[in-house]
């Protein structure tokens, strides 16, 4: 059980490099929300129900290339916080395989936060 005063939400990490109209940014981001959520449930649902109950809160970050996405990406899985990479298929604007979006929760926000902080929101 997760202690009442714990913060729990979502962060997704977007890459500003692609040039992405909004709607796919859009796209991409709801993409990793839904993937991230699906983990984090699976890894602990107790955290997952308790970030739906209290408002789902999300915060959308820059990364500034495939590189820090993948960064970002291994950093959070060594350190076992659910998160979920997003590759296009690339039906649109983007060639198949790109990566787009990282969905990272929900979870403890001070254990997402030592990893983010700094970061800049999109």
């Amino acid at each position: 059980m997760i202690a009442m005063d714990v913060e729990i939400k979502q962060v997704i990490l977007v890459r500003n490099d692609l040039g992405m109209g909004k709607g796919k940014l859009a796209a991409q981001v709801a993409h990793a929300s839904l993937m991230s959520y699906f983990k984090a449930s699976e890894q602990d649902k107790g955290v997952a129900d308790r970030w739906l109950e209290t408002g789902e809160k999300k915060i959308v970050l820059k990364a500034n290339s495939e590189e820090t996405l993948l960064k970002f990406f291994n950093a959070f899985e060594f350190k076992r916080i659910p998160c979920a990479l997003v590759t296009d298929a690339g039906l649109t604007e983007l060639p198949p395989g790109t990566k787009t979006a990282l969905g990272v929760g929900p979870w403890k926000s001070d254990e997402i936060d030592v990893l983010t902080r700094g970061m800049q929101l999109l």
